[in-house]
């Protein structure tokens, strides 16, 4: 078991290393340049879009509203990382990690408006009259059969993936947070999630849909409210926080307290990687949640899309990491969800841990939910929709186990398998540019007609 655990750590250590990061942003600064950065200038747009997007559109498609689909996609990306990848890129990287990690969503806002683009136009009915898609669709569909075996590559790597970082990975986290903070049996947590997931899960997509379209939101509103209040009753040592960040990007962290010091390379390496970690541009998972959506736009979708990246790593990731820089924390030595746990506690002595250990066992909750949806799509890719109710079947079963599991390996592995997840749709995305680049100029050339200025994107 050890030499299986070294090998798949040597192949980690090539799928996320140097190449991979560079691709990654390199793709996204290709996909900027070639929207002639628009996603830049239209998240107010997309935001509005977001709005109407509420009800239901029938008539145009899909399964779920435009909103419920975004809000599938945040329920898988929104967890984890948010509190333990913010933590641990700061503990590894310094403070400097977080102007990186903004970096990567920025330029991932093009990337996850390209998945959203092609998942729509190249998605498929399945014989039940569901809308299905995702990289591997959009792989076999626009680039022709030669290219079919990469689509099958990357459902295959979805389908396992999902039940490491989307399954076992969550439930252990909540399982430990809720024993470290409550004192609760981690069986017992796990069977409950077992439940609850069991019951949102086995109702399909829209039920889905409508728990993320009401839980995310709430969620996400209620940790961004407590964070926002935090940061205001400290509003002194914001200008100080941001000034550190933007100058520890670019120049090494020196060694002080718990902390050990950090390169320029470290804050951009373990910046851009946790920032990918959190929210997913790239990796070709929430492509398969908005392809489900009830629009007949795929460019409208696709500007729904990239505000996931926007809300999960602008917003989130910055509350946290502003939260952990200015409590000081940062320099103790601790890491992952302990370090911001510490940091809340700091700031808002008695109350901030069990902030933490809540926001953390209902983001985990909900990227279970969100991952499920993933992993199903690229089960019934491989097998059929007769494939789709036994892995849900088997996705709740396996819940308990992941609770009371020692989860090193299975962290490993999945890791692993996401970054073999990007690498045929990162292919998909530079050889599919042109086909996002043309509807979006016939897009954006129907908008505002008297206007011929505005019309360009």
């Amino acid at each position: 078991m050890e030499l299986i655990q070294q090998l798949i750590s040597q192949v980690n250590g090539v799928v996320w290393g140097l190449p991979m990061l560079v691709i990654i942003l390199g793709i996204g600064i290709y996909l900027n340049i070639g929207l002639k950065f628009m996603p830049f200038f239209n998240i107010g747009r997309a935001f509005k879009l977001l709005w109407k997007g509420r009800k239901n559109t029938q008539d145009q498609g899909g399964e779920i509203p435009p909103f419920q689909a975004l809000m599938t996609a945040l329920s898988a990306t929104i967890g984890t990382g948010n509190i333990a990848g913010v933590a641990t890129a700061l503990f590894i990287g310094g403070p400097g990690a977080l102007f990186w990690m903004w970096m990567t969503a920025l330029l991932g806002m093009a990337t996850k408006y390209s998945e959203a683009v092609l998942a729509v136009k190249y998605r498929e009915t399945d014989r039940h009259g569901n809308h299905v898609g995702g990289p591997m669709y959009y792989i076999k569909n626009g680039m022709g059969k030669k290219w079919a075996w990469l689509g099958t590559a990357f459902a295959l790597f979805g389908t396992f993936a999902c039940f490491g970082i989307g399954n076992g990975v969550q439930i252990n986290s909540i399982a430990q947070v809720m024993h470290s903070t409550f004192d609760f049996s981690p069986l017992i947590v796990g069977l409950v999630v077992m439940t609850l997931s069991g019951a949102v899960l086995l109702g399909g997509i829209k039920r889905i849909g409508a728990f993320a379209g009401a839980l995310v939101p709430l969620m996400g509103i209620a940790y961004v409210a407590c964070g926002l209040i935090i940061l205001l009753l400290n509003v002194d040592k914001i200008g100080g926080a941001v000034a550190l960040v933007l100058e520890q990007a670019f120049t090494p962290t020196s060694a002080q307290g718990g902390f050990a010091g950090a390169t320029v390379w470290m804050a951009i390496r373990f910046g851009v990687a946790r920032g990918v970690f959190s929210n997913e541009a790239g990796l070709g998972s929430a492509p398969i949640a908005h392809a489900s959506a009830q629009t007949d736009d795929p460019v409208r979708q696709g500007l729904i899309a990239m505000l996931g990246t926007f809300i999960d790593t602008i917003i989130i990731c910055s509350i946290t990491g502003f939260v952990i820089i200015i409590s000081g924390e940062w320099t103790s030595g601790m890491t992952g969800a302990a370090l911001t746990s510490a940091a809340f506690d700091q700031v808002i002595p008695g109350f901030g841990r069990y902030l933490v250990a809540i926001s953390l066992a209902i983001f985990a909750f909900t990227t279970i939910v969100g991952w499920s949806v993933y992993g199903e799509r690229c089960a019934s890719y491989l097998f059929g929709t007769k494939a789709v109710l036994p892995f849900r079947i088997i996705f709740v079963l396996v819940i308990p186990v992941g609770a009371i599991m020692e989860l090193n390996l299975i962290w490993l592995l999945s890791d692993t398998l996401n970054a073999m997840m990007a690498i045929p749709n990162l292919i998909a995305l530079g050889l599919l540019s042109p086909v996002v680049y043309q509807a979006t100029k016939h897009y954006f050339a129907r908008q505002i007609p008297q206007d011929p200025a505005k019309a360009e994107y």
